[in-house]
């Protein structure tokens, strides 16, 4: 049975954000990705807290594919340390499940 996933990074421009998702949807290693925000984030970086806007890119794929958006997702990133998490999908909707299976090269 095919596992399904969402993929989350957080980019400080929208620009940046949309190439990302523009290129995984057309590598069909993304099904669907969508962009959110700006966002407010805090985290700890070198040392200091930080707090910035941020958006949010959410990518719809099948579990297989994960290391492939990895990589794309890590070359083309301009943070030196992205956030690249995968979540699994538990349930969904099983005609829309199917396709984002249709729409993702299958490995």
């Amino acid at each position: 049975m095919k596992e399904y996933m969402q993929v989350l990074t957080t980019l400080e421009r929208k620009e940046d954000a949309k190439r990302i998702a523009r290129h995984l949807v057309e590598k069909r290693l993304a099904a669907c990705a969508q962009v959110l925000g700006p966002i407010s984030s805090t985290y700890w970086w070198e040392d200091a807290i930080e707090d910035e806007d941020e958006w949010l890119c959410i990518v719809k794929s099948t579990r297989d594919l994960f290391e492939r958006i990895e990589k794309e997702i890590k070359g083309i990133h301009p943070y030196e340390e992205p956030e690249i998490l995968a979540v699994p999908v538990i349930e969904g909707s099983r005609s829309y499940l199917e396709w984002v299976c249709d729409q993702v090269e299958s490995e």
